[in-house]
């Protein structure tokens, strides 16, 4: 994957689940979703032109896409639409009786609606390389998602609707609105939920950390999602179905800035590429050093339990740690300045802290790169505490100069692993963190070399 992207695949949020647990999901979305046509099969389509409206309106929006950080993609307007709709309640002060498997059903067709295009991408010539909706596992994860949520809210909210029970609250009262904010609420934290338990079953972040993301992620585009479905669903109630187009634009706008945003994200991404390339172009550090470390570092964060966001930072700190030996007048013999005295690894290490803090990636980074040769666990006078990913950073580095010295003497890979292994836990405690070299041992056989 290119390094303009937030994270590369390595941190597993872009990755798709593949588990049982993931299995068990698409199972269940598909399952509800034969139950709901089967349903409106037998019964007819109550309220046709509304299903109607509302079926367009989540092809449409399922066909406008971001990418959010993490290289996750959401189709917010057609989220807002499917929401809307599972919450719809009168229609022009008319009650409606669509019933919790019509919101389903009409949520799975729209889904489907917006995938037929795909059917010309391979016969694309400038397409060819792009994989169909259906073919892509993220895409059918976010489905089975959709579908379940929608579901959820739809089974809250429906049956009390057209039970009348909800009747006795006023549409225009402020305990319709709460209840409304109640059920979207509620569905927001059962999508986030199911996200995390995909992205765990993908083998990529721990639960806790998955499910962290996730709900971080609702105080962003998320909220905007539930307020326009919920915007949707109560103006539908006055002014009919042209709620659906005039309630959705400030939505396809707030799009426009995370598309934008995006750019920003690429850009910075581009930066990072090349100075993690500089040095090993200059001769200081060997082919490919800086992109092992960052695997490795990625590893060893998500067995430490990152989120997406740390992770990503992570990543760019790590790809630019050597950034430093551009100041150097002799390159250190094979990059490896692990092996230099603490001092010089401290000068190395605040002199790319500089440059990268005059590039415009996030001061983050540049925190992480400057305090990376710190010894642990004692922190330096006056500056706090040694960041974890830079303790992260310093336990991978020393690992791949290690290994780089290992071979470079003809030691055969699987021994020079365990040499470099056992000169970190040398220092475990002292100059290196306790818990990174711990976390190192577990997954030292799963990155690469």
């Amino acid at each position: 994957m290119a390094l303009d992207r937030t994270v590369r695949v390595r941190t597993g949020s872009g990755g798709a689940a593949c588990g049982p647990t993931a299995r068990a999901v698409h199972a269940a979305a598909a399952a509800l979703l034969a139950l709901a046509l089967g349903a409106v099969a037998l019964r007819g389509v109550a309220e046709p032109k509304v299903a109607l409206a509302f079926t367009v309106l989540i092809a449409l929006g399922e066909c406008v896409r971001i990418t959010l950080p993490g290289d996750r993609e959401q189709a917010p307007i057609g989220a807002a639409g499917a929401l809307a709709y599972a919450l719809l309640g009168p229609l022009r002060g008319v009650p409606t009786a669509h019933g919790t498997l019509q919101v389903v059903a009409v949520t799975g067709i729209g889904l489907l609606l917006a995938w037929l295009p795909g059917l010309a991408l391979p016969h694309h010539p400038e397409r060819a390389h792009r994989r169909p909706p259906w073919a892509d596992p993220a895409r059918r994860d976010g489905a089975a998602r959709r579908l379940l949520a929608v579901g959820f809210a739809a089974a809250v909210f429906q049956p009390l609707y057209n039970g009348g029970l909800v009747d006795r609250f006023s549409p225009e009262g402020p305990a319709y609105g709460a209840f409304l904010t109640a059920v979207a609420a509620l569905a927001a934290l059962c999508d986030a939920t199911l996200a995390a338990l995909l992205r765990r079953s993908a083998g990529g972040l721990r639960f806790p950390a998955a499910l962290e993301d996730e709900l971080r992620s609702l105080f962003g585009i998320g909220s905007a999602i539930v307020a326009t479905g919920m915007l949707v669903s109560l103006a539908a109630g006055e002014v009919g179905l042209w709620a659906l187009p005039l309630f959705c634009t400030p939505l396809l706008l707030a799009q426009v800035s995370f598309r934008r945003a995006a750019a920003v994200r690429a850009t910075t991404g581009q930066t990072i590429a090349s100075l993690a390339r500089a040095t090993e172009v200059a001769g200081y550090t060997p082919h490919g050093h800086a992109r092992r470390v960052a695997d490795t570092a990625c590893a060893l964060g998500r067995e430490l339990g990152l989120g997406t966001r740390e992770l990503a930072l992570l990543e760019y700190a790590a790809l630019m740690h050597d950034v430093g030996q551009l100041s150097l007048v002799e390159p250190v013999p094979d990059g490896a300045t692990a092996v230099l005295p603490c001092a010089e690894q401290q000068r190395i290490a605040r002199l790319g802290s500089e440059v990268i803090s005059r590039t415009g990636v996030p001061r983050q980074v540049a925190e992480q790169v400057a305090r990376l040769a710190d010894p642990c666990p004692g922190p330096t006078v006056g500056e706090g505490p040694v960041p974890l990913a830079a303790r992260i950073i310093r336990v991978a580095n020393a690992h791949d100069d290690l290994l780089t010295v290992a071979r470079g003497r003809g030691v055969g890979e699987a021994v020079g692993r365990l040499e470099a292994l056992e000169v970190i836990r040398l220092g475990r405690g002292r100059v290196y963190d306790a818990r990174v070299v711990d976390a190192l041992a577990r997954v030292g056989g799963q990155t690469r070399a």
